[in-house]
């Protein structure tokens, strides 16, 4: 699936208040902290408190970052796809040759 095809598909299931695009907004952000929090409580657990790493529950909970990613993009009128290229063209000015300290301590931009 490409990525604009799941902001399509995922986007569908927006409440109607949620596509008035600064509502979308303050509903995406709001929400990508909250599920972002809980990806780290699950990690935090396994690390710390010795729980067992539940990748499914990680999954479901990365889907749900992925869907709120999806409402703020959808806000600023922006899709995926192009979010997705810009961040690989970014990676690609900053760390030319792969991820190295030294290009890390004397990034680019």
């Amino acid at each position: 699936m490409e990525l604009n095809e799941y902001q399509q598909l995922a986007l569908r299931t927006m409440s109607d208040i949620k596509r008035d695009p600064e509502q979308s907004l303050i509903n995406g952000a709001l929400g990508l902290t909250g599920e972002a929090g809980e990806v780290a409580d699950i990690v935090k657990k396994h690390v710390f408190h010795g729980h067992e790493l539940d990748e499914q529950e990680l999954k479901k909970e990365l889907g749900d970052v992925l869907w709120y990613i999806a409402c703020c993009a959808k806000a600023l009128d922006m899709d995926l796809n192009d979010i997705a290229m810009s961040n690989i063209a970014k990676l690609e000015r900053r760390y030319p040759n792969g991820f190295t300290k030294e290009d890390s301590l004397n990034r680019k931009d």
